[in-house]
């Protein structure tokens, strides 16, 4: 079974030039996402806010079939002992579930304070696929394919991915990717917009390493207030978003990184960003 395994084994991590890398390795099971997986994840995106260890992350997987099929549907939780009388599954259980489970991840990955890239090296399925779009940039090998299978199992999307979709693609292509169900080879998400960029499967490391180290040398909390106001912006109004970047301004104006901006400008030197 995976979970004989260390959950460090399970979901690899790693930092080097100031890049982190999570890696979901799971080949026994695709790559699929047992609760242990999900939450290591979930506490290493929210760890690196105030480590300070890192300044870009990549999250990726081992193989080069699956990047994640979604949760580990063969994963068995602890059962707890309930009354007698009381069913095994209750109205509110699976609402308590999700909210404490997948839904501390997803907030995690767009709340995080560094920009996230998604380096999906294959199938990317259900809650593996929205696990990769809920991220800021995604890099995709040229086998890699996005399935939002829900349909095909009589389940409603979960993860976000009724969020995610319709700012990505727009309602009504969001409706016909989740009423399908069908596979979406990775030049048609570059087409749709579900990707930044499609690359040789072999090549994809190289090209994840290559847009995070520059990530990883910029100006870090500028780019987490930048990354914070795109996210709003699909979700308030005008004056609210006049107040929110008005915000991000005045706290940006107190970073070293915002001064040092300043200074090279003035002195027409190129910038040294210390992230901070």
């Amino acid at each position: 079974m995976a979970e004989e395994r260390p959950l460090e084994e399970q979901v690899r991590f790693r930092v080097e030039n100031r890049v982190a890398w999570i890696t979901i390795d799971r080949p026994e099971v695709g790559n699929a996402l047992s609760p242990p997986c999900r939450d290591r994840i979930r506490d290493l995106v929210n760890g690196l806010n105030t480590s300070y260890e890192a300044r870009a992350i990549v999250l990726t997987a081992t193989g080069e079939k699956m990047f994640c099929p979604g949760a580990d549907l063969m994963y068995r939780r602890e059962e707890l002992e309930r009354p007698e009388g009381v069913p095994d599954r209750a109205v509110g259980d699976a609402y308590r579930m999700m909210r404490d489970g997948q839904y501390t991840l997803f907030p995690a990955i767009l709340d995080s304070d560094l920009p996230i890239i998604a380096a999906v090296n294959g199938t990317a399925a259900g809650m593996g696929s929205h696990l990769a779009l809920a991220c800021d940039l995604v890099v995709a090998a040229d086998t890699a394919k996005f399935v939002e299978v829900f349909m095909r199992r009589g389940l409603i999307p979960d993860a976000l991915g009724a969020y995610l979709l319709p700012r990505l693609v727009g309602p009504r292509l969001a409706k016909e990717l989740v009423f399908f169900a069908e596979d979406i080879p990775a030049d048609r998400a570059l087409e749709l917009g579900l990707v930044n960029r499609v690359v040789p499967a072999a090549g994809l490391a190289e090209a994840a390493r290559e847009w995070a180290e520059r990530l990883a040398t910029g100006p870090t909390k500028a780019i987490g207030l930048a990354k914070w106001l795109i996210n709003q912006s699909l979700d308030v109004d005008r004056q609210t978003m006049i107040n929110n970047e008005s915000w991000a301004v005045e706290v940006n104006t107190h970073t070293e990184d915002s001064r040092e901006g300043v200074a090279s400008f003035r002195e027409r030197r190129q910038p040294e960003w210390k992230g901070y």
